[in-house]
């Protein structure tokens, strides 16, 4: 069966990720999970290393496509390919853009870093105040950032976020509220691997929870993605509304 493996290392401020073995349509999840997990860490980059990696199958390298455009909604972090195959190289930067394909690894990490978003971040504890002070955290920058229209929503977001990993992790809480070119984007990491799940909407129990409901009906989009001990729940809200 083919295999492939992700090793992971830090080099400056950015994630190294060797892509070792078989990437085929079986494998593909494997480094899609991977490579999700370093977004997490919101490093200037991330930089997969595609020397040693045999595609299979060429609809396989379309995770890296579905990685881009996930990184694109949160956190931002961009993915940079270090391909040295002449070939592989040409194919993906048809696809993905020659910036974000590179010769080596030494050039993906010394390609120029983009400027880093403005953020306000806090560590918190699972207890009752929490959600009270992720509210005020995202009320915060909403107004430093000249986003009032998006204090109600955006501070609703982080409480309900931060409220269901009180409640259901119970382990400490990382809230990163990050302003981004389009997107303002509320994050809350936690040290349980259980994904949240939406209550059903015709259940007639009122005490029942409606915390994601809220955040779904709010959010732009929202998500969770696997960290290293944990996980991340996160939900954007739009900067402007589009035209009508």
């Amino acid at each position: 069966m083919a295999v492939v493996r992700c090793d992971v290392e830090s080099v400056g401020t950015r994630l190294l990720v060797h892509v070792r073995g078989t990437l085929s349509v079986a494998s593909a999840p494997t480094v899609r999970a991977a490579l999700l997990k370093c977004l997490v860490e919101q490093p200037d980059a991330v930089v997969v290393d595609l020397a040693e990696t045999v595609v299979t199958d060429p609809i396989a390298t379309s995770v890296f496509r579905a990685v881009v455009r996930h990184a694109s909604l949160w956190p931002g972090t961009p993915l940079l390919l270090a391909v040295p195959d002449p070939e592989l190289a040409r194919q993906l930067a048809t696809s993905y853009g020659r910036g974000l394909v590179h010769p080596s690894v030494e050039a993906a990490l010394t390609a120029p870093a983009k400027q880093r978003m403005p953020i306000i971040k806090d560590m918190l504890l699972p207890v009752s105040g929490a959600a009270r002070r992720a509210r005020e955290l995202a009320s915060e920058g909403c107004l430093r950032w000249d986003l009032a229209q998006l204090v109600g929503p955006a501070s609703v977001i982080a409480g309900e976020l931060v409220t269901n990993a009180v409640v259901h992790a119970q382990t400490m809480i990382d809230l990163r509220i990050t302003l981004g070119r389009r997107y303002l984007v509320v994050a809350v990491r936690d040290g349980s691997d259980l994904r949240p799940a939406l209550p059903d909407p015709a259940s007639m129990d009122p005490a029942g929870p409606r915390g994601l409901l809220l955040v779904k009906t709010m959010a732009y989009r929202w998500g969770t993605a696997p960290s290293y001990g944990g996980k991340v729940v996160w939900a954007t809200l739009r900067r402007r509304e589009p035209p009508d």
